[in-house]
């Protein structure tokens, strides 16, 4: 399944800029946000506002995310829909056979056959709570039990604080959008030797992390049971949700992690890294993947 870009990422618009007293009119490049309606075998189950691109993989680490998908198999097909122009929204396939115009903001996941579809009216509601990690011992229990790659059970992985330490700046060089609007959370995806695997910006850290999961489920890819996910911003009980349901040992962030974080790290088996600023860091959880000097 290829992996369709719709929508501009960045837009121009007119700003006033004052720099030690001067004052000049020019065009500035921001990053572009509108909303995105994504659709479970033709019935509304999400919105999220996100950067335009890799649309199809968001909804799809949005739904492992939400233990709907696990393997490329559980998905039939993704496609854009009509969106708010017209048309009747129930119908996936409406803006390709003229029934509507397409906005590019709405996508339908189909899942295969034999898949099974979950409540959206009773346990959507239950769920999102635990994605956005409202509802503390409830949330950590409902990952817990939806979990499909087990990361106490996968083989151990071994990594340096030296590896560690590199990974920000490499991170920061493969952000090509923020070089240009300065507003994107970037995800990225390491080896446990450190090569980098993937990355993707959005202007939703919980989006740029699905865009991630959402690929490489679509090639096959998952669990991610030897990889490091790395992210710019703060680790949030989401972020670290997002991590374990697709099997990854290791989350490391800039910044800080949530406590909801830290104890789903800790009840889970994940690796949880914060404050990771060039050779300093702090171990959250799941020290036994980092090869710490002898004696702490």
């Amino acid at each position: 399944m290829g992996l369709i870009t719709m929508g501009r990422v960045t837009e121009r618009r007119r700003v006033i800029r004052v720099r030690d007293g001067v004052v000049s009119a020019r065009p500035d490049t921001l990053v572009a946000e509108e909303p995105l309606e994504i659709r479970l075998n033709g019935k509304p189950l999400a919105i999220t506002m996100r950067t335009p691109g890799d649309d199809f993989a968001l909804a799809a680490g949005f739904l492992v995310s939400e233990g709907v998908l696990g393997a490329a198999d559980d998905l039939q097909s993704i496609v854009y829909c009509a969106g708010a122009t017209g048309g009747d929204p129930s119908r996936s396939g409406e803006a390709e056979s003229g029934g509507g115009a397409n906005t590019y903001n709405v996508v339908d996941v189909k899942l295969a056959p034999g898949v099974p579809v979950p409540d959206i009216t009773l346990e959507r509601n239950v769920y999102t709570t635990s994605s956005c990690g409202l509802c503390g011992k409830a949330s950590l229990d409902a990952v817990r039990t939806t979990a499909r790659f087990p990361i106490a059970d996968t083989p151990p992985v071994r990594l340096t604080p030296e590896l560690l330490a590199g990974l920000p700046d490499r991170l920061r060089a493969a952000q090509q959008v923020f070089d240009r609007t300065g507003g994107l959370h970037a995800a990225a995806l390491f080896s446990e030797r450190g090569e980098l695997l993937d990355v993707r910006e959005d202007v939703g850290r919980h989006n740029a992390v699905d865009k991630l999961v959402g690929r490489a489920l679509m090639d096959g890819r998952l669990p991610l049971s030897r990889a490091v996910l790395l992210v710019s911003g703060r680790a949030s009980f989401e972020l670290a949700q997002k991590a374990v349901m697709a099997g990854i040992p290791v989350l490391a962030a800039v910044s800080a992690p949530s406590s909801l974080a830290v104890d789903l790290a800790a009840g889970t088996g994940l690796t949880l890294v914060g404050f990771l600023r060039g050779p300093n860091m702090n171990v959250y959880a799941g020290d036994e993947r980092i090869a710490l000097p002898s004696g702490v």
